[in-house]
């Protein structure tokens, strides 16, 4: 088990620092995939739904393998699972970069999807929830969920620039490296177990159980969703769509003066704005978290991605709007993660936190896995991304409306009959 240490009340805790490091590189790396489907596309000459498919295996893998990995930390102790995380996230890139068939890139897209799990959120927030006093709780998640968009910022970039330089593969053992070097945060992570009498005495069968029988539960699973949906598909085909579709580039723009002269670099630019926004977006969602309530919250998250989503297919889509969508949905992009994690610690206890929200983060990941592999499919069909766009504001208003009627009240301060 991981080594325990006394409990810190303050906010920034070597364990929030280890757990931000391993996630902004973790999903540095994540957040490339969308920049690698042109050039990889190009050098095979495989449709756009061959890639596509590869990374939504990688999206269910990874949502497959978050309540694994959150019952391996929660059993076995956390860095191990961390570990497990890395050595599977590096091979898969390595192997990867030697295949030259869909199928191949496909298969090996499962070891990368285990390998985010174990280094990804469903392992780390459940530390620095453990880790955080009740008072910092929401925010310490905020923070630390932050640190994945902080990856998100440079890590498109990073890929485009390392791709005008070196061939994809070499992109990918280089961005193996970056997940192992990731380890080095490992000592930083000695979080207490804060955890009640109850939640102690109780086994893991038995707080899945209760959590499974709870309507809430079940309504948090559907609400996430969307969440997966659109951040899946936006991840991976965005900066095609860009590329794509947007307008030409004024030479005189203020774009072109900071060096954004084509549409590929400027899809590039929107995955990094959507993960600079986002910083402040989560901080600001965990902050909020310990005021008000998680359910409203997250409902007005919902109804702000369905109207950006909506407005954006709706107007021209130019530079100008591109910048601007990112920036309203990075604002909103990974907020629903603090509350919705912490949602789970509050009302179901942080013993099996990683477990719990591992079990909701399959929704999110089925969720991305139908809008990464539908963006391909619908767009090799019809041409065009409008179709997926449409079905991305349908689902984001369900989760809107799920979120509701969500009991806010932890199940030991419940009734008996419904604790039970």
């Amino acid at each position: 088990m991981t080594r325990q240490t006394p409990a810190n009340d303050s906010l920034f805790t070597p364990v929030l620092i280890g757990g931000c490091i391993i996630i902004l590189i973790s999903f540095a790396i994540r957040a490339s995939f969308g920049v690698f489907q042109i050039p990889i596309a190009q050098d095979f000459g495989w449709l756009r739904a061959e890639f596509s498919l590869a990374i939504a295996i990688q999206n269910l893998a990874w949502g497959i393998g978050q309540p694994v990995f959150g019952a391996i930390a929660d059993r076995f102790g956390n860095r191990r699972a961390i570990i497990l995380g890395a050595l599977l996230y590096a091979a898969g890139l390595v192997l990867s970069s030697y295949a030259i068939t869909p199928g191949q890139h496909q298969m090996l897209e499962i070891l990368v999807g285990f390998g985010i799990a174990g280094t990804g959120f469903g392992v780390i927030l459940a530390i620095v929830g453990r880790a955080a006093s009740d008072k910092n709780r929401s925010v310490t998640l905020g923070i630390a969920t932050a640190a994945g968009s902080a990856g998100q910022v440079f890590g498109a970039p990073l890929a485009e620039g390392l791709l005008s330089i070196f061939p994809w593969q070499t992109v990918f053992v280089i961005f193996a490296a970056m997940i192992l070097s990731a380890l080095f945060a490992l000592p930083l992570l000695r979080a207490p177990a804060r955890a009640t009498k109850a939640e102690v005495e109780d086994t893991m069968r038995q707080i899945i159980g209760k959590a499974l029988r709870d309507p809430s539960f079940a309504l948090i699973f559907i609400g996430f969703f969307s969440c997966g949906y659109q951040l899946g598909f936006i991840t991976a085909h965005f900066p095609a769509f860009v590329t794509e579709l947007c307008g030409p580039i004024d030479p005189g723009s203020m774009l072109a003066g900071i060096g954004i002269t084509t549409t590929s670099a400027l899809g590039a630019v929107a995955i990094s704005l959507i993960g600079l926004a986002n910083i402040l977006g989560t901080i600001t969602a965990g902050w909020l978290g310990n005021r008000y309530a998680k359910r409203y919250l997250l409902a007005g998250i919902y109804l702000g991605r369905t109207l950006a989503a909506g407005l954006f297919i709706i107007l021209p889509i130019t530079p100008e709007t591109v910048i601007a969508f990112s920036i309203v949905m990075g604002a909103l992009w990974l907020a629903t993660v603090p509350l919705t994690s912490g949602l789970i610690g509050h009302i179901y206890g942080l013993r099996y936190m990683g477990t719990l929200y591992g079990l909701v983060f399959f929704s999110h990941q089925l969720g991305s896995f139908m809008g990464v592999w539908l963006g391909g499919a619908l767009y090799d069909t019809y041409g065009d991304y409008t179709a997926v766009w449409w079905i991305g504001v349908a689902v984001g208003a369900l989760s809107a409306i799920v979120h509701l009627p969500i009991r806010e009240i932890p199940l030991k301060d419940r009734a008996p009959a419904l604790a039970a």
